[in-house]
């Protein structure tokens, strides 16, 4: 399979870039894991791509004044080999593994994955329950969304028509955190049918101070699970809690779509037994970390 025909531009900056993406009907391509296939199945018929593989200052991780950075073009594997992003933000790293097949986390990035707005995707679910903010370029400036505004529907997000997005920020988490992430999927590297991120902070007298629960594959985009977020506010995170809030989870938070892969009873029940695990480990290593 052949993708239809297109023009090919190549920027060597991201000033370039930005002016490419402004002037041409024409897509970013990142790591092309996403686009590629599209474009070869004639979903996709960009009249032109702007490769961004040559802009460098798109790459790289830094850790500075309390907040990690991560260029767009930075690769899956990158981050999973990281150890900045092992110690500052444990929930990113331990994902990572979970993304695909190594040969696609070779070439896949961080900004692609992201704008690409999968709903079976880990990293929108993560970079949601991690509280980010995306770094968004174009001609006429740069802005800053978070996460929880940035995913708009079905493959869609904030951007608009010349904006790239150049960077996430993410938070060092306060004290007592714990944190961690589940999927089921038929085999590793498939896209899973349900996942969960789940990250919690104790006060100091041991109690959820604040929590946050996303799925993936469940909705039209990353799914907070508000109404089991809630219950946990202020509680002592013990079996009973958590196994109420992972059944708020599955039934009140979310409405999951029935495909050839799942019915929607059987991802509530996904739903509802990954974010019982996840919140328990979650508090177990709050617990671990307490000071």
């Amino acid at each position: 399979m052949k993708p239809p025909s297109f023009r090919y531009f190549r920027p060597r900056s991201l000033d370039e870039a930005l002016t490419l993406l402004e002037r041409e009907e024409a897509k970013p391509l990142a790591g092309g894991q996403s686009l590629i296939p599209a474009m070869n199945f004639r979903l996709a018929a960009p009249e032109a791509l702007v490769d961004l593989n040559e802009v460098h200052e798109l790459a790289g991780i830094s850790d500075t004044g309390g907040i990690v950075r991560i260029g767009a073009m930075t690769r899956h594997a990158a981050v999973e080999r990281d150890e900045r992003i092992a110690n500052r933000v444990p929930l990113l790293g331990e994902t990572m593994p979970h993304i695909a097949h190594p040969q696609i986390r070779s070439r896949g990035t961080i900004g692609g994955s992201l704008a690409h707005a999968d709903p079976a995707a880990e990293l929108p679910a993560v970079i949601l329950a991690l509280d980010t903010s995306l770094v968004i370029r174009s001609t006429g400036g740069e802005r800053r969304v978070e996460a929880g505004d940035f995913f708009t529907g079905l493959f869609a997000t904030a951007l608009e028509p010349g904006e790239l997005v150049t960077a996430v920020e993410i938070p060092a988490a306060p004290a007592r955190t714990g944190w961690a992430f589940e999927e089921f999927a038929r085999r590793h590297g498939d896209y899973a049918l349900v996942g969960v991120a789940v990250r919690v902070t104790l006060n100091a007298k041991g109690r959820c101070e604040s929590c946050r629960i996303v799925l993936l594959s469940v909705g039209d985009g990353p799914v907070m699970a508000r109404t089991a977020m809630q219950s946990l506010e202020g509680a002592d995170l013990g079996p009973d809690a958590i196994r109420d809030a992972a059944e708020r989870a599955g039934s009140a938070d979310i409405d999951p779509p029935a495909d050839i892969h799942a019915s929607a009873v059987y991802r509530r029940q996904l739903a509802r037994v990954l974010t019982r695990r996840a919140l328990t480990r979650a508090a177990a290593r709050a617990s671990e970390t307490r000071q």
